[in-house]
């Protein structure tokens, strides 16, 4: 569902998806509002859902984590992924899944420490779910880009 925002409300999310950080006094400045017209709008935009979450942004690198893949899963029935959900949700390292066309049933994102960790996320995790016949992992070898959608 589209939600068609007005001139301000544009001018908050582009502010608060630049620094999420940033009083809202310091946005009320830059927009020549009430800081409590500021906080109306940034509750309304959560409420209608334009906004969703919450919080900061944790480098994985910096956590131990410095291997990036998307396994791409088939599931021998598509139909299957509501039961193979939460069972991939049972595995931390899984940052997203996407229920997806073309080759793949699933798409996933996910963190290893190293090789030996992705060999067993993969062979005693994610490959021992039921309904999943089959998995191909690609490697990322340097996250280039990464920008929210534009306002």
């Amino acid at each position: 569902m589209t939600k068609i925002l007005d001139k301000l409300d544009s001018q908050i999310l582009e502010i608060i998806t630049n620094n999420a950080r940033i009083p809202f006094k310091d946005i009320a400045d830059v927009c020549n509002v009430s800081r409590a017209a500021i906080h109306q709008r940034v509750q309304r935009l959560f409420e209608e859902g334009v906004l969703i979450g919450s919080g900061y942004t944790v480098d994985p690198k910096t956590l131990g984590f410095q291997v990036c893949t998307y396994v791409g899963v088939k599931l021998e029935k598509a139909s299957k992924y509501k039961e193979v959900m939460p069972e991939l949700a049972k595995i931390p390292e899984v940052v997203e899944c996407h229920f997806t066309t073309g080759p793949y049933t699933l798409l996933i994102k996910l963190y290893a420490h190293d090789m030996q960790h992705l060999m067993t996320l993969l062979n005693g995790k994610i490959q021992e779910i039921p309904w999943v016949s089959e998995t191909e992992t690609l490697m990322s070898l340097e996250e280039s880009l990464n920008r929210r959608i534009p306002i």
